[in-house]
């Protein structure tokens, strides 16, 4: 595959692997282009054949636990389980949609659990305000960060709709003021520390966008302050990754619906491929990480 793509519907739908699903570059299918890819393939008209055959290399991967590894050769559920729930979170996937999201919710930072602030105590190490909300991990048993956070909230938030449980709305208020709490001090988010050796931390683009795509509707007193310092990213940043989920984040917080960057997009994965077009179908109206 060439070392930079062009986004395009047509394009994504010819790099296909032959058993369904998606590689990062082409080679090998991995879950999150996949996903990805097929959420992007969903927002656009046409190429139905090429949707179901990925939905059925996914369906094929789910593991016994409810979850989703990177790809069917990891032995473990991973956090690209919340991607894949943001995809079949409707009522013709409510079976594997509720497993997916019983997954989920038995998941937890492990910094937030009890054992860890017992330990913490018991060697005098100061108690982080921010532990007691539940964010979620890129691996199970592992600290929670900010991006899995957020697509799980995403996830969760769609899923809701369809599978109706009062476990799940709390769950997600404890992750958003998990993502309020790591906030950085200049209004962003980086992965999930807002101070390093004693330093205030910069925030990165495209955790800030993600964040910022999970926080919509939400009603805060700092809210304006990220929302500025995410249309600066906006104007500055060069990752399509970055500028797809700021652009998707000013958008859903009804801030803008065209972009505000001069940088040329330079796409180097199927995913970021996937990414950019999402963010298009959201300027138009259709942005399936919502809705």
């Amino acid at each position: 595959m060439a070392s930079n793509l062009t986004p395009s519907l047509p394009g994504l739908a010819a790099v296909q692997n032959p058993d369904g699903g998606w590689g990062y570059r082409g080679v090998g299918s991995w879950t999150e282009p996949t996903v990805y890819a097929l959420l992007a393939l969903r927002s656009g008209a046409g190429v139905p054949d090429r949707v179901e055959r990925g939905l059925r290399w996914l369906l094929r991967s789910q593991r016994s636990d409810g979850g989703w590894a990177p790809r069917p050769e990891v032995d473990q559920s991973t956090w690209v389980t919340a991607l894949v729930l943001l995809l079949l979170a409707d009522h013709k996937y409510s079976t594997q949609a509720g497993r997916a999201a019983d997954w989920l919710l038995a998941q937890t930072g492990r910094e937030s659990g009890w054992i860890q602030q017992l330990r913490r105590r018991l060697i005098g190490l100061e108690q982080d305000p921010s532990n007691k909300f539940s964010g979620w991990p890129w691996y199970p048993e592992t600290a929670a960060w900010v991006v899995p956070t957020s697509l799980t909230i995403l996830a969760l938030e769609k899923a809701g709709r369809v599978l109706k449980r009062p476990d799940v709305e709390a769950r997600i208020e404890s992750g958003r003021q998990f993502l309020l709490a790591r906030m950085c001090g200049d209004g962003g988010w980086n992965h999930g520390s807002s101070r390093a050796l004693g330093y205030e931390a910069a925030s990165y683009p495209e955790t800030t966008g993600v964040a910022l795509l999970a926080l919509h509707g939400a009603r805060w007193p700092k809210l304006n302050m990220a929302l500025s310092t995410g249309e600066r990213h906006l104007r500055t940043c060069r990752s399509a990754e970055g500028v797809s989920w700021l652009r998707m984040a000013m958008m859903a917080h009804s801030r803008t619906n065209e972009p505000l960057f001069a940088n040329p997009l330079t796409c180097r994965t199927i995913a970021e491929c996937a990414l950019c077009l999402l963010a298009e179908a959201a300027a138009q109206g259709r942005n399936p990480l919502l809705s």
